[in-house]
């Protein structure tokens, strides 16, 4: 089964696309779906790249979904950052991402995590590039948790964990932990409209 992974917003999607093939799925005894892919990468319709990878917990009629970027929304400018997503488009389900580093026909797996939202709640990851560059030498991310209140469905609690900075090294990107793993390194509890009014 071919899928073909287009930003539907870029001009150039006609041009610039990836192929997802699927090489193999298997069910455990829990019902839980894995499945292992190809990914084929396209850019003016040619063949640049390809690479495998393994996705655990597959929902049925999920989807896939690309920026080109570090950003939510693809860069203007050709970025050699490509974040893939595939899951089940609704809130409450588990999505997977992985950033890719596409150079010189080259690919590089920098970083993979999972986010989850439901109603403006949830968690997920945040790409900073201090550089404002669409090559930059190192840009950083955290992990952004936001949960409401048990006694005041209005407020909810921002957490920050996981921060890392990313550092190019000859054309291989290495990731360092900034902050302890898995533990937040800042809480403020805020309202759900000034959260959202911030960002």
């Amino acid at each position: 089964m071919d899928t073909v992974i287009v930003n539907t917003e870029e001009e150039t999607s006609k041009s610039n696309y990836i192929l997802a093939y699927l090489l193999d799925q298997k069910m455990d005894k829990d019902s839980v779906i894995t499945g292992k892919y190809r990914l084929d990468f396209y850019f003016d319709k040619t063949k640049t790249a390809e690479t495998k990878i393994t996705i655990k917990g597959i929902e049925e009629g999920s989807e896939w979904s690309v920026v080109y970027g570090l950003g939510e929304q693809s860069t203007k400018s050709s970025s050699p950052f490509i974040q893939i997503s595939f899951g089940y488009p609704a809130c409450g389900y588990n999505q997977s991402h992985y950033l890719y580093y596409l150079k010189n026909n080259d690919i590089q797996l920098v970083y993979d995590w999972y986010t989850m939202s439901d109603s403006g709640w949830g968690s997920w990851v945040e790409f900073e590039n201090p550089s404002a560059k669409a090559n930059p030498e190192s840009f950083y991310c955290k992990t952004v948790a936001f949960g409401p209140d048990d006694n005041d469905e209005n407020m909810g609690t921002v957490t920050y964990s996981d921060s890392i900075v990313f550092r190019l090294s000859g054309n291989h990107w290495e990731k360092q932990l900034l902050s302890a793993k898995d533990k937040p390194y800042f809480q403020k509890k805020m309202s759900f409209d000034d959260f959202y009014k911030q960002n």
